[in-house]
């Protein structure tokens, strides 16, 4: 599927994953949906070929109304790229005591809860767009994790939501499939984003040496090319892809 002349939407884009692939997008002439926080979009950066919209994923209200603003773009939405997500680690039993439920919970809404809602909002829209070939309206691509896989001490909570977005691609696909909607999910490992900008560089080349090959960390324009890649690709459905050098994550 070509994206030029088309509206997407990319979660979280002001920043890691999603501004690279908002950047990536529009380069090749799509009107991107940035959504994210209003404290992320102060700190974007200007792209042309990007409006940013002050969304919380976990707020259906402003999920339902950042869609609505994409949707009635002069080109017709065909894309949606959730990379919003958040990485904070608790252990289940630690010294100060049993998980917080709250933060367990908080974890799921943002990266689960929120992937499925803007997915869902987003597929009414463009179901209601005119067919492409082979009856193609669009593709939502979601962002898991090889935690999904390989969770870590300490990452009982985003694995569990990571996990989630793995075992809803495939049942997404199926469900919209009817509507011409691919839905697929990339699962990265270790990025060079913003959560790994405030760790030492001894402590990233740690990181880096335990990936087979290529050596080291990945970038988020290589999040980008793939997923540029996948919405390129009309074959390509209800598969996740993992992105990471080979990566099998150690206990800890």
């Amino acid at each position: 599927m070509q994206v030029n002349d088309t509206a997407a939407i990319v979660t979280g884009g002001a920043s890691g994953l999603g501004a690279a692939t908002a950047a990536a997008l529009a380069a090749k002439g799509a009107h991107v949906f940035a959504f994210d926080l209003p404290s992320s979009i102060e700190g974007a950066p200007d792209v042309d070929g990007v409006t940013y919209v002050p969304v919380d994923v976990t707020d259906p209200l402003q999920v339902a109304a950042g869609v609505d603003i994409a949707s009635e773009s002069p080109s017709p939405l065909r894309t949606v790229v959730n990379c919003a997500g958040i990485g904070p680690s608790q252990r289940i039993l630690g010294r100060k005591g049993t998980h917080d439920l709250a933060f367990f919970a908080k974890v799921v809404q943002v990266n689960l809860i929120g992937t499925f809602n803007v997915m869902t909002l987003a597929a009414e829209k463009i179901a209601a767009t005119e067919p492409l070939a082979d009856d193609a309206r669009g593709v939502i691509i979601n962002t898991a994790s090889v935690a999904a896989y390989d969770g870590q001490v300490g990452q009982a909570a985003y694995a569990s939501s990571k996990g989630g977005v793995v075992g809803l691609n495939l049942p997404a696909a199926r469900d919209l499939a009817q509507y011409g909607i691919r839905v697929l999910t990339i699962a990265p490992g270790i990025i060079e984003t913003p959560m790994l900008a405030t760790v030492s560089e001894e402590f990233r080349a740690g990181l880096a040496a335990g990936i087979p090959f290529p050596q080291r960390l990945g970038r988020p324009d290589e999040y980008a090319q793939l997923a540029l890649a996948l919405i390129d690709h009309d074959y390509l459905n209800g598969e996740v892809i993992r992105m990471d050098g080979a990566l099998r994550m150690a206990p800890r």
